[in-house]
């Protein structure tokens, strides 16, 4: 039987690691797994599952059900909590589970960062830092902004936030990823004067970093939660690449 890898997604390197298996290691049976919060995925290659599991143990069942030999956890930095879960299900099933995480931005000469732990740490520090506001946060993240009706937000987002929301508040559907003179050009238009950020990592949203260090704009970046104890992490695609390669010839 074929090694069964199910990769759990939604991410450019996720993607990008499914279209490669598939390519380099056509014998490996590529299983995908979106947690279905975007209205229209981007899909990868292969086989695809959406929604969720029913928390560790509902993964862990699904992992015995389908044969699975091998887990990639390759979601968002800040889906704490299906990394958190697929642990302990590839602990439950006894299935090996690597982590697939693009390395975090780091601030280089010119940046005004302010690093917070939260959300809500954020929405705090917004009146001492300016009155218009940039949220690059993801839609789900609103609520915790709701309060601040003397600041203007442009949010952007792939999908249309759901209540609450600022008062203030424009929406701007995109998806990366952007380019600097655009982000340049976007400042300029809506006159921002601070920007708000996840370190997400990657080159597809880094430009707002680059025109808001042009525009000496301050950005509050909210730093990426811990990954999970004992999982064994790799940066890139080619490393978690390798690391299937490896299982296939075992």
């Amino acid at each position: 039987m074929p090694l069964h890898l199910l990769i759990l997604g939604g991410t450019t390197e996720a993607r990008e690691l499914a279209g490669r298996l598939a390519a380099e290691l056509p014998a490996v049976r590529v299983t995908s797994s979106l947690a279905g919060r975007v209205a229209a995925p981007r899909l990868p290659h292969g086989e695809v599952r959406i929604g969720g599991f029913g928390g560790p143990d509902g993964m862990a069942d699904w992992l015995r059900d389908h044969a699975v030999d091998a887990l990639i956890d390759a979601t968002h930095p800040f889906a704490g909590t299906i990394s958190r879960n697929a642990a302990l299900a590839a602990a439950h099933a006894h299935v090996p589970l690597l982590a697939l995480r693009r390395p975090g931005w780091v601030p280089v000469e010119g940046d005004r960062w302010h690093p917070v732990d939260s959300l809500a740490a954020a929405a705090a520090l917004l009146p001492d830092l300016g009155r218009r506001v940039f949220l690059t946060t993801g839609r789900t993240g609103i609520a915790a902004f709701a309060g601040l009706d003397d600041l203007w937000f442009l949010l952007r987002s792939v999908d249309p936030p759901q209540p609450p929301a600022p008062r203030r508040l424009r929406v701007l559907l995109d998806r990366g990823p952007f380019t600097l003179d655009g982000e340049r050009a976007l400042l300029r238009a809506h006159a921002i004067d601070v920007l708000v950020t996840k370190d997400s990592g990657g080159p597809a949203t880094a430009p707002k970093l680059a025109a808001a260090r042009e525009a000496a704009v301050p950005v509050v970046v909210v730093r990426r939660p811990p990954p999970p104890d004992g999982v064994p992490t790799v940066p890139d695609v080619a490393a978690a690449l390798a690391w299937v390669r490896e299982r296939a010839a075992g």
